[in-house]
C-alpha cells in the first residue's frame, strides 16, 4: 500500500527464494516500494508464467500474499546472487538490503478454469534437520557447475525437456535443485527427500545415470 496516498502500489522486482521457498528480493531504501513496506508490510507478489502465449490469459500465474520483512541471512544472499549474478555489483551498497515475503496464502491460475488456492504449509518446504545440507549447498553447487556441467545440461534436456545450452545449478534443497539458463528456470526434483549432502550426491548421480540412459 502506498505510504502517502493509501492506494495499492505495484512494482517490478527480481525474485529468488529462501531455503523454504519464500520469495526474496533485494531492494533499496531509496525506492518507493521499500518505503511503502516499511510503513505497511502487507504485500503480494505476482509471479508471471505467461510468456510465449498468444493470449496471456491461457498461461500460468500465481499471486502470493503475506507480510514482507527485512532479513540478514548469508545463505539467502548467496542464493539470490546465484540466481541474479548482476546483483553482486550492488548488493553491498549501504542503501540495499534483502527482504522476504512471509507467505500467508497464494492464488494460482493455470489458464481458463484451472484455479487453486494454497496455504502457507502447502507453499513452503519442510527444512527441519537440513542445516548441514544448507551449509554445504554452495560447495555442492560450485562443484557441479565447475566439474559436471555436462550432467547439468543432461538433467535439463533429457529429464526436463529443455533446450540445450550452458545450464547452471543455482540452488539446492531437500526436495530438488534449481537450474538456470539466462531467464529460464527449471526445477529438478529428487526421487526422495534429501537430508544431507551425501543424499544430494546420491540423488544427482542417479539422475545423471537416468539422463544418460535416456540420451543413449
Amino acid at each position: 500500500m502506498d505510504a502517502e496516498q493509501g492506494y495499492p502500489y505495484a512494482s517490478l522486482v527480481t525474485l529468488a527464494t529462501d531455503a523454504q521457498g519464500a520469495p526474496t528480493f533485494l531492494i533499496s531504501t531509496l525506492a518507493r516500494h521499500t518505503k511503502n513496506l516499511v510503513s505497511d508490510p502487507r504485500a503480494s507478489i505476482l509471479i508471471d508464467g505467461t510468456d510465449g502465449f498468444g493470449n496471456p490469459l491461457e498461461g500460468a500465474r500465481i499471486s502470493v500474499h503475506g507480510k514482507a520483512e527485512p532479513v540478514e541471512d548469508a545463505l539467502l544472499a548467496k542464493r539470490f546472487v546465484a540466481r541474479h549474478p548482476s546483483a553482486s555489483g550492488y548488493e553491498s551498497f549501504k542503501d540495499f538490503g534483502f527482504w522476504r515475503l512471509v507467505p500467508e496464502g497464494a492464488h494460482y491460475i493455470g489458464g481458463f478454469g484451472r484455479i487453486l488456492d494454497f496455504t502457507p504449509e502447502e507453499l513452503l518446504a519442510d527444512v527441519s534437520g537440513l542445516e548441514g545440507l544448507f551449509e554445504a549447498e554452495q560447495g555442492m553447487i560450485e562443484h557441479m557447475n565447475d566439474d559436471h556441467a555436462d550432467a547439468i545440461e543432461l538433467y535439463a534436456t533429457q529429464l526436463l525437456g529443455a533446450k540445450p545450452g550452458p545450464w547452471r545449478m543455482v540452488s539446492c534443497d531437500g526436495e530438488g535443485c534449481d537450474l538456470q539458463l539466462g531467464p529460464d528456470m527449471l526445477r529438478l526434483p529428487f526421487d526422495a527427500r534429501a537430508t544431507a549432502a551425501e543424499d544430494v550426491h546420491k540423488a544427482l548421480v542417479a539422475l545423471a545415470q537416468k539422463a544418460r540412459a535416456k540420451a543413449a
